[in-house]
C-alpha cells in the first residue's frame, strides 16, 4: 500500500497525527465506540435498529491554566459520547454525511475543541463495515447569528376539522389567528373519502399520513395564506417571518425520535404533538373535536 492509501484506511488518530502542524495540538479519542440507531434512506432500514461504530479524535487547545487534575478544565470523553446520543435522539436521519456533521459540530462547539475527525460505520448492512469520515476545524464551521427573537417565538398551532375548512366563515377564522401576532401552525385531519385500508399498521400509518396531506392542500386551495410545509426548517422560517402555514406531517412524524405513539389518522393528537414540540402558545380547536387529556400546552376552543 502507498502511504496515502494505509493513512485512508488508517484510524482517525493516526490522520490527526500525519496531518498535524508544526505546533502539534493535544488529542483525545473515542475508540470503537457502538451505539444502535434506526437510521438509513433505504426502506428496509425503516423500523429496524443497527448498529453503528464511532471513532472519533478531538484536537483540543492547551488548557490556559494548570489543570490541578481538575475535570471541568479538559474537554472530557463524556462530551463526545454525549454529542453522539444527543444527535441521535434529535431525530431519525437517513445519511451518515449528515450524523458526522451534527456529531462534529456539537464537539466544535466546546471552546477547547479545534479540529475533530468522525468516523462513523454501519456494522450491519453487509460483510463488512459502511461508514464515512469527515474531518472538521473550528474556522470551517460556520457561526449561528444570534437571533433571540426567533428562540422566544411561540407558535398558535390550530386544527382545522372538515368542516371548519369547509365553512364560509373559514377566511374570517384565519382573520383573527393572524390578528394574535404570533406565527400560525394549522393542521387538519383525515379527508371525508375514506382512505386505503392495509391491514398492516406501518403501512397504514404512512397511507394515513398521506391522507392528512392531501387534506392539507385542500386547504391550501381556500386561501392563498396556508402554504404546505413539511419540514423544521420550513417551520422555523415562517416563524421568524411571521408566516401561516399548514403543517404536512410525514417528514417530522416518520423521523421523530421519540414521535407521537398513536395512530395517525388521530389528527387532533399529532397536532397536540406538534404543539408540545414547538412548545406553542397554545392549540386552538376548530370545529366539534376534543384534544387527548393531559396537554403540556394549554388547549382552547374557537370563538364562532
Amino acid at each position: 500500500m502507498t502511504s496515502d492509501i494505509s493513512l485512508a484506511f488508517a484510524h482517525p488518530e493516526e490522520r490527526a497525527l500525519a496531518s498535524a502542524t508544526a505546533d502539534p495540538r493535544d488529542r483525545i479519542s473515542l475508540r470503537d465506540h457502538i451505539v444502535s440507531a434506526d437510521i438509513g434512506a433505504f426502506q428496509q432500514e425503516r423500523g429496524h435498529e443497527q448498529r453503528l461504530r464511532f471513532n472519533v479524535v478531538v484536537e483540543v487547545r492547551p488548557a490556559p491554566a494548570p489543570l490541578e487534575d481538575d475535570v471541568d478544565r479538559i474537554l472530557s470523553y463524556d462530551k463526545i459520547t454525549e454529542a453522539i446520543a444527543a444527535e441521535l435522539a434529535a431525530e431519525r436521519l437517513n445519511l451518515l454525511e449528515t450524523l458526522a456533521e451534527r456529531v462534529a459540530e456539537r464537539i466544535l462547539g466546546a471552546p477547547q475543541a479545534m479540529r475533530v475527525f468522525v468516523r462513523v460505520e454501519k456494522l450491519d448492512r453487509g460483510p463488512g463495515a459502511l461508514g464515512v469520515e469527515i474531518v472538521r476545524a473550528r474556522a470551517a464551521v460556520p457561526v449561528a447569528a444570534a437571533d433571540p427573537a426567533a428562540e422566544a417565538l411561540h407558535p398558535v398551532v390550530a386544527y382545522l376539522s372538515n368542516e371548519a375548512i369547509g365553512a364560509a366563515d373559514l377566511p374570517a377564522r384565519l382573520d383573527r389567528l393572524a390578528a394574535s401576532g404570533a406565527p400560525v401552525i394549522l393542521c387538519v385531519g383525515m379527508p371525508e373519502a375514506a382512505a386505503p385500508e392495509t391491514g398492516h399498521r406501518p403501512t397504514q400509518r404512512r397511507i394515513d399520513l398521506l391522507a392528512i396531506e392531501q387534506n392539507a392542500w385542500v386547504l391550501a386551495a381556500r386561501d392563498r395564506r396556508c402554504v404546505v410545509v413539511a419540514t423544521r426548517t420550513e417551520i422555523d422560517w415562517a416563524m421568524r417571518h411571521g408566516e401561516m402555514v399548514v403543517w404536512a406531517p410525514s417528514k417530522l412524524v416518520l423521523d421523530a425520535v421519540d414521535g407521537p405513539k398513536g395512530a395517525a389518522r388521530d389528527a387532533v393528537a399529532l397536532a397536540l404533538w406538534l404543539a408540545e414540540t414547538m412548545a406553542a402558545q397554545r392549540l386552538e380547536l376548530h370545529g366539534d373535536v376534543s384534544a387527548p387529556a393531559g396537554s403540556r400546552v394549554p388547549v382552547t376552543r374557537a370563538a364562532l
